[in-house]
C-alpha cells in the first residue's frame, strides 16, 4: 500500500510539473506572437480568441479602363501599392487596443504630442537621404504638410506693425496656396499673389522646389530682412530629383505622401530651427486639432524605419529599396511620357534638369511627380477643357498663376491610367 501511495503522488507530481512546463511554453508563445504583431506586424482575420484583425481595403478610385474617365488632377500616389504589397509584412505594425488612448506623448519635449518613434526615424530617414539637416532642428508633426502650412502662416503673422504678411510665391506656383491662405478670410496673412511681381519687403515667400507643378529648382525671390522663407520639399526625394545639397534652412515642410505614397496616412513634419516659431506653431496645432493622430505617427515611423532598414542593413535585397523603386517607375513614366508627346506634335514639356546625386552618388536625370504639358495649338487655348473632351481630368494653369493652355498631369497613379492616359495622349494631333 505505502509503495502504491508514493508511485500515485509521483505520478500526481510528474503531471503538475508538465502542466506547469504547458502552461509556461503556451505563456511563451502567447508572448512571442504579440511581440511579432507589435513591432513585425501580423495578419489573420480577427477570431474569439483576441486574434488581429485584417483591416478592409478601403475602395478608393474604380479601376480604370481603355473607356474610362482618366482622373490625372491629384497626385495622389497609388503607384506605391505595388511596392509595399511586395515586401511583406516589414511595414506592417500592430497596435493593441489599449495603447495610444492618451492626448500626450512626450512631456519631455517641446512638441508634447509627437511621438518619439516617429521623431526618431523621421531624422534617421534625413540623415539616410542627404537632403535635410536634421541637427539643431525641432521635428514637429501634422496632419499632412497642408496643416503644417497654415501653422507656419500662423506663427509668422501680421507683419510687425499688425498688418496682415503678404503671403507669396513665384508662378507657377502650387495651386492650394492661394485658397489656404485665403480661405478663413484671416487678417493675420493674405495672398500676395506672384512672388515675381510682388512690390514690397514684408511677406512670407513659399518655395516649394522641386516646385508643383514644373519640376523647377525654386531658391527665394524676395530679398529682404523683412521677409521669412518657407521651403515645402515635399518632392525633394530621390526618385524625382538628384540630391545635391542637405537643406538647411530656417523653415522646411516635408510629407509622407510623396516620400513612400502613403496619402492616406495624412502625416507631414516640419523642421523648425527657431524655438519660438516652432512653438506659435505647435500651439495652432494644438487649438485647431488637439494634436496628431498617434497610430497614423506609429504606423508612418514603422514605414519609414522600412525604407531605412532595407538600405542600412546588409542582408535586405534590392527589390526592398523604395527609393529604387520609385525612380525606376519614374524614369520609364517620362521616357514614355516624352516618346508620346513627340509623336503627337502639339505637346511641350519643360527641358529635362540633371545633376549629381549624393544619395545614388551619380549624375542622374529629374523625373518630377507632375508633367507641365503645354499645348503648342493656336486655336487651343483651355488645355483643362481640351483634355477634358478626351477623358483625361487635369488641372489647369489659372489655378497655378499662369495661362491656360497648360496643364498638370500626375504621374504617379497606377499603371493602368498612366497606360490609357499614354496611348490617348500619343494620338492626339
Amino acid at each position: 500500500m505505502a509503495t502504491r501511495g508514493t508511485g500515485g503522488i509521483a505520478a500526481v507530481r510528474c503531471a503538475g510539473r508538465i502542466g506547469v512546463v504547458a502552461s509556461v511554453a503556451m505563456n511563451l508563445a502567447w508572448i512571442a506572437i504579440y511581440i511579432r504583431r507589435c513591432y513585425f506586424g501580423g495578419g489573420g482575420r480577427s477570431d474569439n480568441n483576441g486574434g488581429v484583425t485584417t483591416v478592409e481595403p478601403s475602395k478608393g478610385k474604380p479601376p480604370v479602363t481603355e473607356d474610362s474617365i482618366v482622373n490625372l488632377d491629384h497626385g495622389d500616389p497609388t503607384m506605391y501599392e505595388e511596392f509595399w504589397r511586395g515586401i511583406g509584412d516589414s511595414a506592417s505594425i500592430f497596435i493593441p487596443g489599449w495603447q495610444t488612448m492618451s492626448y500626450f506623448s512626450d512631456l519631455g519635449g517641446i512638441c508634447w504630442f509627437v511621438e518619439p518613434g516617429f521623431e526618431r526615424e523621421v531624422r534617421r530617414l534625413h540623415r539616410l537621404v542627404g537632403n535635410a539637416m536634421v541637427d539643431g532642428y525641432h521635428v514637429l508633426v501634422g496632419t499632412g504638410s497642408t496643416q503644417l502650412f497654415q501653422a507656419v502662416l500662423y506663427a509668422l503673422s501680421p507683419a510687425s506693425d499688425g498688418t496682415p504678411m503678404n503671403v507669396i510665391s513665384p508662378a507657377p506656383y502650387y495651386s492650394s496656396y492661394p485658397s489656404v491662405t485665403n480661405f478663413l478670410n484671416s487678417g493675420l496673412y493674405r495672398w500676395g499673389g506672384d512672388a515675381n511681381t510682388f512690390d514690397g519687403d514684408t511677406c512670407i515667400e513659399l518655395i516649394c522646389s522641386p516646385n508643383n507643378p514644373d519640376g523647377g529648382i525654386r531658391r527665394a525671390v524676395v530679398k529682404s530682412k523683412s521677409s521669412k522663407a518657407v521651403y515645402d520639399f515635399a518632392y525633394y526625394w530621390p526618385q524625382y530629383t538628384p540630391i545635391t545639397e542637405a537643406a538647411d534652412h530656417d523653415i522646411m515642410l516635408f510629407t509622407v505622401s510623396k516620400c513612400t505614397g502613403h496619402a492616406g496616412t495624412r502625416l507631414g513634419w516640419a523642421l523648425v530651427k527657431d524655438t519660438e516659431v516652432a512653438q506659435k506653431m505647435i500651439k495652432f496645432i494644438e487649438l485647431n486639432t488637439i494634436g496628431v493622430s498617434k497610430d497614423s505617427q506609429l504606423r508612418a515611423a514603422k514605414i519609414i524605419g522600412a525604407v531605412c532598414n532595407s538600405y542600412e542593413l546588409s542582408s535586405a535585397g534590392k527589390t526592398s529599396h523604395l527609393f529604387h523603386f520609385a525612380k525606376e517607375k519614374m524614369v520609364e513614366r517620362w521616357i514614355r511620357l516624352r516618346a508620346a508627346v513627340a509623336a503627337s506634335d502639339i505637346f511641350a514639356l519643360p527641358n529635362e534638369l540633371s545633376g549629381y546625386c549624393s544619395f545614388s552618388m551619380e549624375t542622374v536625370t529629374a523625373n518630377p511627380p507632375f508633367a507641365w504639358l503645354r499645348c503648342k495649338k493656336d486655336d487651343i487655348e483651355d488645355l483643362e477643357g481640351f483634355l477634358r473632351l478626351k477623358k483625361i481630368i487635369t488641372r489647369g494653369g489659372t489655378k497655378f498663376g499662369v495661362d491656360g493652355r497648360v496643364v498638370r498631369v500626375s504621374m504617379v497613379d497606377t499603371d493602368q491610367a498612366f497606360n490609357v492616359f499614354i496611348n490617348r495622349l500619343a494620338t492626339m494631333n
